[in-house]
This record gives C-alpha cells, sequence and structure tokens, in this order.
C-alpha cells in the first residue's frame, strides 16, 4: 500500500512553487521532508492532497487517482495536519477527538460502538484519556499537540501527512510527538512530516526528502543522503556528520 506523488508542480500567480516533485510514500514507512523557509515544503504538501489544484501530475493512492475521490473517501484514507491548527471553540477533548470519526459519518453526538472504539484507542495512545472532560482552552500546549494527533489516529487512516507538528513544543514534548508518529509508523502505517530539525529528523526518519526551490534534490535513507556537502548545498550552513549524529558548526560564510 502507498501513496504516490508523480511529477507534481504547483503555480501561483505566476510563481512556480514546486516544480516537477515525485515520491512514493510507503506503509510502515516514516518519511521527513527537509528545506529551508520557502522552499516548498507545505506547497508540496498541499498539492500531493489536493488541498490545492496541481498544475501538472498525478496523486495515486493503493493505484487509485487521488483527484477521483471524494472529501469524504479522502479523509478515510490520508489524515491531515497543518502547521496552524485553531480550534474554533472551547469543546470537550473526548468530543474533538471525535471529530476524526467525521468522515464515517459520526459526530461527537452520534458514535457508534466501532467510532467509540476508535475514540478511545487514540485519547489512550495520546494519553489523553485523564483529560477527557477537560475542554481545549485549558490544555498547555504539548497537552493540545497531542490532541490534534488523537483526532487524526481516531480516523484510522492507513497515511498521516503533518506539516511541521513539533514547532513551538519545548525538546520533551517534541519527542513525545515524535514517538506517537513512530509508533504510528509501526502498526503498520505511512507518514510524511515536514521537520526543520535536522537532529530530530536524523534520529526519527526511515527516509529523508530534501527540497529546495520548489525541487525534490534529494531522496533516500539518513545515511546516504545527510551529508555535510547536502547541508551546505541546502540551507548554507557548514556541520559535522556521523552517522545519524549532527552537529551544526555556523553559517557558510561563501553562501
Amino acid at each position: 500500500m502507498s501513496l504516490n506523488v508523480k511529477n507534481i508542480s504547483l503555480t501561483k500567480d505566476g510563481q512556480a512553487l514546486v516544480k516537477d516533485a515525485s515520491f512514493t510514500l510507503k506503509a510502515g514507512e516514516l518519511v521527513v521532508l527537509l528545506g529551508p523557509n520557502g522552499a516548498g515544503k507545505t506547497s508540496l504538501l498541499r498539492a500531493a492532497l489536493g488541498v490545492e489544484t496541481p498544475t501538472s501530475g498525478q496523486v495515486a493512492i493503493k493505484g487509485a487517482p487521488l483527484a477521483a475521490l471524494s472529501p469524504m473517501a479522502r479523509a478515510r484514507n490520508i489524515a491531515y495536519l497543518p502547521q496552524t491548527r485553531p480550534l474554533a471553540w472551547p469543546s470537550r477533548v473526548a468530543d474533538i477527538v471525535a471529530l476524526g470519526r467525521f468522515a464515517y459519518g459520526a459526530s461527537p453526538a452520534k458514535l457508534s460502538p466501532e467510532d467509540d472504539a476508535a475514540v478511545e484507542a487514540a485519547m489512550t495512545a495520546c494519553e489523553l484519556t485523564h483529560l477527557k472532560d477537560r475542554t481545549a482552552d485549558t490544555l498547555s500546549g504539548g497537552e493540545l499537540a497531542r490532541l490534534h494527533f488523537a483526532r487524526s489516529f481516531a480516523s484510522r487512516a492507513p497515511f498521516l501527512i503533518a506539516d511541521e507538528p513539533v514547532s513551538a513544543l519545548d525538546p520533551r514534548h517534541q519527542f513525545r510527538i515524535l514517538d506517537l508518529i513512530r509508533s504510528y509508523v509501526g502498526a503498520g502505517n505511512g507518514a510524511l512530516i515536514i521537520l526543520h530539525d535536522i537532529a530530530l529528523a536524523a534520529h526519527y526518519a526511515d527516509r529523508l526528502l530534501w527540497m529546495k526551490d520548489g525541487q525534490i534534490i534529494a531522496d533516500g535513507s539518513v545515511e546516504d543522503t545527510l551529508t555535510a556537502t547536502r547541508l551546505k548545498e541546502v540551507y548554507s550552513i557548514n556541520a559535522a556528520v556521523s552517522k545519524r549524529s549532527v552537529t551544526l558548526l555556523g553559517p557558510d560564510s561563501q553562501s
């Protein structure tokens, strides 16, 4: 089972945001998308999901064109967490997690036994059971991050795409969120996430996608693609790399 993105391009207002990008996300794989601000990472995710209509290219899931699926069918196959995840009102934690079942026709007030089981399992996985009756506006930043993931996990979609899921979190909560994603992948699902922390990417990723100027310039394992030369090429920084360990030394004075 896989999500296949082939030759996706996206142009808006005359500007090429994504240029002929291709990649495959497989079940049981955690892929991290890396690149500087403005590289086109978020635009690539949105085009791949159909949130933005690609100028050209194709996306297929399980061999079927993603564009042919209804929004509900897409939501059953791919859970998406954008960069900004506002909550419109202070609902109960359990009710927000239950929104993950909306693609199956459920609502917080009308859950089937299967929906109930999915919601309970998601809250347990994200350590939210003791907070289920709290309202979202009383949660800490780390608890809110786990809440959004619980909502995604409740959908039981085989693929997860998350844009900067650990931004603004302290190091402990960054590890907790990435451990949740790692467990989700370990259960046979596929995840594609954007990170800016190269050390975290090296620690957790099965594969790295590298973007610069709207293009994917490298796709491969941490060992094969994380090099001092690539970090200078992509980020204009000097670094020392040893296996999955990265030490950033500062900006490249020649860039």
